[in-house]
């Protein structure tokens, strides 16, 4: 049985995924800059899958395997300090 997302929240810095294997994961919105920047109501604007989480409006789409993997967005590039 593949594991999905039931319900996505958020706080002020994290997302929040309850999962049907009864489990909730929390991840940095940081991690995924387009949900950062939105709106609270962009934000709740989602749509589940069978394989993760989908925002029309952000163009973002998250899969539940990734969040479990520890993947964060992959076409953001963190600056780093010299």
């Amino acid at each position: 049985m593949a594991i999905s997302a039931k319900c996505v929240r958020f706080d002020a810095v994290n997302m929040w995924v309850d999962l049907s294997d009864e489990r909730t994961i929390g991840v940095p919105l940081a991690w995924f800059p387009r949900l950062l920047k939105a709106s609270d109501p962009e934000r709740n604007n989602y749509e589940l899958s069978p394989r993760g989480i989908h925002w029309d409006s952000l163009d973002e789409d998250i899969s539940v395997e990734g969040l479990l993997a520890g993947r964060a967005d992959i076409s953001h590039h963190p600056y780093h300090a010299a």
